[in-house]
């Protein structure tokens, strides 16, 4: 069953009825908190703890949506849009705000990684 995001604003967002202020990963429907503890080794060179292949990702889709934050800075790693081609897998990177305008959509085949600050 698709997500529904109600509300952005920076450093929150609302997906039905609840109330999240962490990063998010949306897998088939089921909302998540971003386990980005594997990427933090990666924080000094890209300035921010980038999304790393290292992590958890949301592969099980056709189109991964990243959310960058809402002034869009978070990085992803050159490793993850090569591993999205080599999985077949539609790699879309944009702002959280934009991001949202995909996942509202409803595509059952659409999974996200969502930024919620910068």
């Amino acid at each position: 069953m698709p997500v529904h995001v109600e509300k952005f604003s920076f450093g929150s967002i609302q997906i039905d009825g609840m109330v999240y202020d962490y990063d998010l990963v949306i897998d088939r429907g089921e909302v998540r908190k971003r386990k980005k503890k594997a990427s933090k080794r990666y924080r000094d060179a890209y300035g921010h703890t980038p999304v790393s292949v290292e992590e958890n990702i949301p592969w099980q889709c056709r189109r991964l949506v990243v959310g960058t934050g809402a002034e869009g800075r978070l990085p992803v790693m050159p490793e993850v849009q090569k591993d999205a081609q080599l999985r077949k897998v539609e790699l879309v990177v944009l702002p959280t705000k934009d991001a949202i305008a995909i996942l509202n959509r409803g595509d059952l085949h659409t999974n996200a990684i969502l930024h919620v600050t910068c």
